[in-house]
């Protein structure tokens, strides 16, 4: 079972049911009006107006028009039946998860691998998105503690070094997972693809087609792990096979915050100014580079060879369907839930770094080097 945080409506609505419960408003009774429960909760009055609606549905309230609203006369145990569901859901043990957003393949089967194993053993997921923002990620960390999560798996916002929140966990051996990260210096748990590898892989399949002039693309690489060993392992790979690294060719500025607009733009701005560049490697807005070449008049894969980190979606249905190194989503998530629960379970556990193996698939974005 997966929960989200409760949205305001619903806090709204069970604090009238707990008002009614406790016995603070009796059968017949008025409630405050939408401008006070709305003042009260500091939200709109549609909001308020959502809650009440609701308790409506069910029986608990009703409407006078002109006058307001009223308790409806029923028995204790009938109150308690309209909330018994949602007790009952809370008595399970909770795991949260925090990621920065639930946009594509890889995010959405990150959830559902995290969900099953911890559905299996009796647990609930309690969700909730960062929206790649620091100061949300350190906000919803301190209000799934509040809400008595057992343990807490994170995907960390790109390009932070140190969330004082996540280090405060991991001093105080809070059970916690981090997903596709590794923090420098701070001993926990890490569940990723093996990256630097992938990279590795990547670079030896367009070496192979005749590339030497292999570009590389990203967000922001200081401080964000995952990126970082695609970084190396894409450096490691031209060393190995004696390829000067050129890094007039590389490309990690780009930013989550920037528009599509934006972000094409300065895909175009690279592509024109490296020119000697026969082939790249996209760790972050694959689609966008293949959409800025295809603007520019530049062919994929004939005058550009492009390698995407992370599969998408029905690939078969792009228009140039993209050679890819796919990860184990689901098995990454499976992995996390399997690691959480053993923190949870065995307070003290060792710590655990695993890394899974990646495949590169080769499809039409890749070609052989014009000679």
């Amino acid at each position: 079972m997966v929960r989200t945080f409760k949205p305001m409506y619903k806090k709204i609505e069970t604090y009238i049911i707990d008002q009614i419960r406790s016995g603070n408003w009796k059968p017949g009774s008025r409630i405050p009006s939408e401008n006070e429960l709305a003042e009260q909760f500091s939200v709109s009055r549609i909001t308020v107006k959502n809650a009440l609606t609701a308790l409506v549905d069910k029986g608990v309230v009703y409407r006078l028009q002109g006058k307001g609203t009223f308790v409806n006369d029923h028995s204790p145990e009938e109150i308690h039946n309209i909330t018994s569901a949602v007790k009952e859901q809370l008595t399970a043990p909770t795991i949260g998860f925090l990621l920065p957003r639930l946009d594509n393949r890889f995010t959405a089967n990150l959830l559902s691998g995290i969900e099953d194993t911890l559905s299996e053993n009796g647990y609930q997921l309690l969700f909730a998105k960062t929206n790649d923002s620091q100061e949300t990620e350190i906000l919803k960390i301190q209000e799934m503690k509040q809400a008595g999560v057992r343990g807490l798996i994170i995907y960390p916002v790109e390009g932070e070094h140190y969330n004082n929140e996540i280090l405060a966990l991991t001093l105080n051996r809070f059970p916690l997972v981090l997903l596709d990260r590794n923090l420098k210096g701070v001993e926990t748990n890490s569940i990723s693809s093996d990256n630097h590898e992938a990279a590795i892989q990547a670079v030896k399949h367009l070496y192979e087609l005749g590339h030497s002039r292999i570009g590389f693309i990203s967000t922001l690489a200081e401080g964000t792990s995952s990126i970082e060993d695609r970084l190396h392992g894409y450096e490691k790979a031209l060393e190995d096979r004696h390829i000067l690294i050129d890094r007039s060719i590389q490309m990690t500025r780009l930013a989550m915050s920037d528009s599509d607009e934006e972000v094409i733009m300065m895909i175009q701005k690279f592509l024109q100014a490296n020119p000697q560049m026969t082939a790249l490697l996209s760790s972050n807005f694959s689609p966008h580079v293949i959409q800025a070449a295809m603007q520019m008049g530049i062919s994929v894969p004939e005058d550009l060879s492009v390698v995407f980190f992370d599969d998408v979606e029905f690939p078969e249905f792009c228009i140039i369907p993209p050679t890819a190194v796919v990860q184990q989503e689901l098995e990454l998530g499976r992995e996390a839930g399997r690691v959480i629960l053993k923190q949870v379970e065995n307070p003290g556990s060792e710590y655990l770094q695993v890394k899974l193996p990646t495949m590169l698939i080769p499809r039409q974005s890749t070609a052989k080097a014009k000679s």
